[in-house]
């Protein structure tokens, strides 16, 4: 019985991931034409950069603007393969299988975009290796069924390259199955653009979080391991343009989140009084 309805509840189930308005995304160089081959020749891909800088945004946008589904999962050490493809439910009429997001987006015809996947465990790697050659399938094996990926899937994730740590980095194995994007933070002008028009600050001060975000940067290994990202400095914005008193403002977002240590922080109070 439960076979019959399976195609009209489909679309349904998969339609909720479809993004319906324009991201506002600010290209950089060449991404978007490299990315819709990517996608026309449905290869598996890569998005590498720092965290904050702009890869969420970017699949969001493309997504949007090839009309695909996008099925995202945030990628932590505590997920399991289970937490991927699916799983077994108990409810009141016995128990029923559930589609995880990758399984979804397979069967469905999305784009899938695991974020951070470096954080994932290494089991949940093997999982996608099936989805990311010529065989294009993912074998369920609680289920005993094998998922043929529908024409349209395409699977992509994020990977921060600072992050790598011998325990957690990924596999050549796994890594030679992607094409690769390389993201970084943008050039002065354009990140200037892209702060103004994300939190509504005007350009000048836009141009000061992005000098202090730049400065900070430098820093990258000298007391600090992360600069401050294009996404913190839109937090700092957002609160500048609701009153806050920038250097308070900056405080709070750009100066506390990325360092405990006294002296850092002092020096980086100076670098924010330098601009405001």
């Amino acid at each position: 019985m439960s076979h019959m309805h399976e195609p009209a509840r489909a679309p349904a189930v998969i339609d909720q991931y479809r993004i319906t308005q324009e991201p506002y995304y600010r290209a950089v160089g060449d991404e978007v034409a490299l990315y819709e081959a990517a996608y026309a020749a449905r290869l598996p891909m890569m998005l590498k950069g720092p965290t904050g800088c702009g890869k969420t945004r970017f699949i969001e946008y493309m997504a949007w603007k090839l009309g695909r589904p996008l099925v995202t999962l945030a990628c932590n050490e505590d997920m399991t393969a289970s937490d991927l493809v699916g799983r077994w439910l108990l409810d009141a009429e016995g128990t029923r299988w559930q589609d995880g997001p990758l399984t979804l987006a397979a069967r469905y015809g999305g784009i899938c975009y695991l974020d951070e996947v470096v954080e994932a465990r290494q089991d949940t790697a093997v999982v996608i290796h099936p989805l990311t050659d010529s065989r294009r399938c993912l074998p369920l094996e609680k289920k005993n069924e094998l998922v043929e990926a529908h024409p349209d899937f395409q699977l992509v994730i994020s990977y921060n390259p600072g992050y790598q740590s011998i325990l957690k980095d990924l596999k050549q194995s796994t890594k030679q199955r992607f094409g690769a994007l390389d993201f970084h933070y943008p050039e002065h002008d354009i990140e200037t653009e892209i702060v103004a028009h994300e939190s509504g600050v005007d350009a000048a001060v836009a141009a000061k979080l992005v000098s202090i975000g730049e400065k900070t940067r430098n820093l990258k290994g000298h007391g600090l391991d992360e600069g401050v990202s294009t996404r913190m400095l839109i937090h700092a914005g957002h609160l500048i343009a609701r009153g806050i008193e920038p250097v308070a403002a900056c405080r709070v977002t750009l100066v506390r989140p990325i360092t405990d240590d006294p002296d850092m922080r002092d020096a980086l109070d100076a670098v924010v009084t330098t601009f405001f």
